[in-house]
């Protein structure tokens, strides 16, 4: 089968990778605190797919509770991919952002909210204009108790998609997250350093259901 931008890589066929990791050198553009992969005491983490990743992420560095973000990449099969690697469709990873938040000042649900009611969820490979498995939607968990919480939310923004007569299909996917991969630096908090840059988010201007 001829790959295309919306053919998801077979594992067998994805790109080799690399052992040398990305980490980021820098402390959070916007936050100031580090990115890493350590969540401290008390703290949670989840990891999403929007399309874009510079968008979503800002989204969610906005918000109270937020003890940081960053982007990177998640899903797929190759180890340390570079951009211009996830960007050719043979990796199978998606543009993500690994957000590590405070529960007891910002909510499960509410970052759940957050994700449907501000990207399209039903379009497949691609967002907007943007076209590429790299730009599926995506909710990586680390528990079976965000895995069942994301695909009750899953349910109910079908019912109201269906409600409003969207006739569309929910594509997200929902899995256990698998390794997150950072992005290169230039890539952290994009916006917060070039605030005119490019933002492809876009709902589809319904709600999420209250549980």
């Amino acid at each position: 089968m001829t790959l295309t931008k919306q053919t998801m890589i077979a594992q067998d066929a994805a790109l080799i990778g690399r052992a040398t990791t990305i980490q980021p050198s820098h402390l959070h553009t916007v936050l100031e605190t580090p990115l890493n992969d350590v969540i401290p005491t008390g703290f949670d983490s989840l990891i999403i797919g929007m399309g874009c990743f510079w968008g979503a992420e800002r989204l969610f560095w906005k918000q109270v509770g937020i003890y940081s973000t960053a982007v990177g990449y998640c899903g797929g099969f190759t180890p340390n991919p570079t951009y211009e690697e996830v960007c050719s469709g043979r990796t199978g990873h998606t543009e993500a952002v690994k957000i590590i938040f405070d529960p007891s000042s910002i909510s499960f649900s509410q970052l759940l909210t957050l994700f449907w009611e501000n990207h399209n969820p039903t379009q497949g490979m691609k967002q907007g204009n943007d076209v590429g498995t790299q730009y599926r939607s995506a909710i990586y968990t680390n528990s079976e108790q965000q895995k069942t919480d994301a695909s009750a939310s899953r349910t109910r923004y079908q019912q109201a998609l269906n409600d409003n007569k969207e006739g569309a299909l929910i594509t997200t996917d929902i899995q256990t997250a698998s390794t997150f991969y950072f992005a290169e630096e230039y890539h952290q908090q994009y916006l917060a350093k070039h605030p005119n840059g490019y933002c492809g988010l876009g709902g589809t201007g319904i709600c999420l259901p209250p549980s």
